[in-house]
């Protein structure tokens, strides 16, 4: 009788303090959160372009007459001087034609000196004066096309630039126009990138038609090339198919570093001015939407879906689903949930943004 009585106390204690335990857990107190406002100011993003290098001239070097490659006085890849001579188309039959067209001329020269004197002495008319000295004004302009006709068998460069393949070798048989190879003036640089259609309208926006906006080339090789550039020129019309309009920056180039066709990002400066920015962390996304909890002023979250302009380090600017004076929550996004309701730490947005740099250092 006495075991049964101490195991109906025994039973009765443990009761009482289960009941005792779970009382005390409902009244534990929910935990804290840190939360932050936004918080404005000016700043500014980067944007890339993939661009297109091109020297300030690219031309085509051909065979301005009818021959045989008699020499070729320079190689692919080398820098030629403006006038260095290049090519030479064997000269022969152009040097025939111009010793004839000189024999013509004198021949019409001694022609023309005979009729005047017998036009002063009044035997022949003025008539026939004038007609000697129409052949003669015409066989000297015959001399003049041979000279010129010989003159292009020699081939000079008409700039400084660049050298490219060589397209014939000595001895070959060249056509009127015939293609010998290619030259690229890259002293300065024209570099092109397609700008989309709502960032033209930006750019337009932050940037007068007398500003010329500076703007970084980064090379192939992820270095930022030595010389800023200048965006000088925007083509009239868009590309319909792509929502495009192409930009051309312009470059030095005093190194000849860069060559013509090589390929890289142009970087270009977008400032914000008074710009809405919250913090990274306080963003999650469902179904390819941007959301953050909202501590409404019963202190119950509320998920808002908002708009991300851009990125800096460790922030987002915003320009759509928040105000000012909307409180963001910063953690414990994974353990709430809509309509709950939680106690926060209210951290002033200066002191939440230093901590981030602290952080990202």
């Amino acid at each position: 009788m006495i075991n049964k009585t101490l195991m109906l106390i025994i039973l009765v204690s443990m009761l009482l303090s289960g009941c005792h335990k779970t009382d005390s857990e409902s009244h534990e107190e929910p935990p804290i959160y840190e939360a932050t406002t936004p918080f404005r100011e000016d700043t500014a993003i980067q944007k890339e372009y993939v661009c297109q290098i091109h020297g300030i001239r690219h031309i085509e070097v051909r065979a301005l007459e009818r021959g045989y490659l008699q020499n070729i006085f320079v190689d692919e890849g080398q820098l030629v001087h403006q006038g260095q001579p290049m090519f030479k188309i064997m000269p022969n039959i152009y040097q025939a034609e111009l010793q004839a067209a000189k024999a013509e001329a004198n021949n019409m020269r001694i022609e023309y000196l005979n009729t005047k004197g017998l036009a002063d002495q009044n035997i022949v008319s003025a008539n026939e004066l004038a007609l000697a000295k129409a052949k003669l004004d015409k066989a000297e302009a015959e001399v003049t096309l041979a000279e010129t006709h010989l003159g292009f068998t020699d081939i000079k460069a008409p700039f400084e630039g660049i050298m490219d393949h060589l397209l014939v070798r000595n001895g070959s048989l060249l056509d009127e126009g015939a293609l010998l190879t290619t030259l690229s003036d890259i002293s300065k640089l024209w570099v092109y990138f397609n700008v989309p259609e709502s960032e033209y309208l930006d750019y337009k926006k932050h940037h007068n038609n007398d500003t010329r906006t500076k703007v970084k080339l980064k090379m192939a090789n992820g270095e930022i090339f030595n010389q800023p550039g200048i965006i000088e020129t925007i083509e009239a019309d868009f590309d319909n198919t792509a929502g495009n309009i192409e930009f051309r920056a312009t470059f030095l180039n005093p190194d000849k570093l860069l060559r013509h066709g090589e390929t890289g990002t142009i970087l270009m400066t977008k400032p914000y001015k008074n710009a809405l920015i919250i913090p990274q962390k306080a963003v999650f996304e469902i179904m390819d939407k941007t959301y953050v909890y909202i501590i409404n002023n019963e202190g119950k979250l509320e998920q808002r879906l908002i708009k991300i302009e851009a990125d800096l380090p460790q922030l987002f600017i915003i320009t759509d689903g928040l105000k000012d004076d909307d409180k963001i929550l910063l953690e414990g996004l994974r353990k709430v949930h809509s309509g709950e309701e939680v106690k926060i730490d209210l951290k002033p947005s200066d002191k939440v943004r230093s901590e981030l740099h602290l952080y990202t250092e």
